[in-house]
């Protein structure tokens, strides 16, 4: 295992390379002088040329990915176009809504998608299994800000139940906070249900065909016995493995979802850094929603041994 996880390391090392390539390359892949682009239709020609040297875009491009790589290796990942503020700095102060909202929703959904999918693979070809499969084609289908809209118009305007909006920090109490999360949980974790969901069904479904669970069965073992004990954990492979690819559907729905509720974010960072063309937000929030998603994708791949012994890293 240590030798897969050293090879693993090198190859997130390749991974997280290539994309600090392409988010530094954001900036000079859109379409005229970058400098023109920020500085906006009414600035001046002096205005550009002093942005153009403030961005050290004169300067060869191979000379200004080493300087910028080498900033973000110290942790700095540059300063924001109009607050002049760290990069780093406002990345910290939203991550606590958006850590949160991910949390919660991972937590809800893969709970509830799990256990949907046991449910549906052992009642196969039931009324219980059809309603999950309409759930999950009807979740993974729906916009997120549909879901969310919806949401809104029933439990916060109609019912009076839950807040439209805004975020209230867990140190301000756990009811406050968790009610300013619920809806923005559910519309998240909506299409993550209906992805897990479906795998956990077709990954129980191989596994309870398989001899051993008909010996179990023989054997007078428990229905609920052969379903977590014999088919869940021998199920889990998959289970677990889409589960880590869900997290891009995460990510970005997080994105949306801070958008739609108004919560004070990273994904609402990012959005209001594209209305203003503040590139360096931009890139670093890009580059460290990568080093998420590969560094999850690492921690998927050392569990599987966990899971399944019969998992081998040679």
């Amino acid at each position: 295992m240590l030798k897969f996880a050293f090879d693993r390391l090198c190859s997130i090392a390749v991974v997280m390379v290539i994309a600090a390539l392409l988010v530094f390359l954001l900036i000079h892949l859109a379409p005229g002088d970058p400098a023109a682009i920020i500085a906006g239709d009414n600035a001046t020609t002096e205005q550009v040329a002093a942005l153009r040297h403030t961005l050290g875009l004169e300067d060869p491009l191979p000379l200004q990915f080493v300087r910028w790589a080498g900033a973000v290796l110290g942790g700095d990942l540059g300063v924001s176009i109009f607050s002049g503020a760290p990069v780093l700095g406002l990345i910290v102060q939203r991550l606590e809504p958006t850590v949160s909202l991910a949390l919660l929703t991972m937590l809800v959904a893969v709970v509830l998608a799990v256990s949907v999918g046991v449910l549906a693979a052992a009642k196969a070809g039931s009324l219980i299994d059809r309603t999950v499969m309409v759930f999950a084609v009807l979740g993974f289908s729906v916009p997120v800000f549909v879901v969310g809209y919806f949401l809104i118009y029933v439990f916060s305007i109609t019912l009076r139940w839950l807040p439209v909006q805004g975020y209230t920090p867990i140190a301000e109490g756990v009811r406050p906070w968790l009610e300013h999360l619920i809806l923005p949980a559910v519309t998240l974790g909506l299409a993550y249900v209906a992805l897990i969901a479906r795998i956990t069904r077709a990954a129980m479904l191989d596994v309870l065909a398989e001899d051993y669970v008909r010996t179990a069965r023989a054997k007078g073992v428990t229905p609920g016995r052969v379903l977590l004990k014999h088919a869940l954990r021998n199920a889990g492979v998959p289970i677990v493995t889409i589960i880590g690819i869900g997290v891009a559907l995460l990510i970005g729905g997080v994105v949306i979802t801070e958008t739609v509720f108004n919560l004070p974010g990273v994904g609402r960072l990012v959005v209001d850094a594209i209305s203003k063309r503040d590139y360096p937000i931009i890139q670093g929030v890009t580059l460290v929603f990568s080093g998420v998603y590969v560094v999850v994708n690492l921690l998927i791949d050392l569990s599987y041994a966990l899971i399944d012994p019969r998992v081998s890293y040679k």
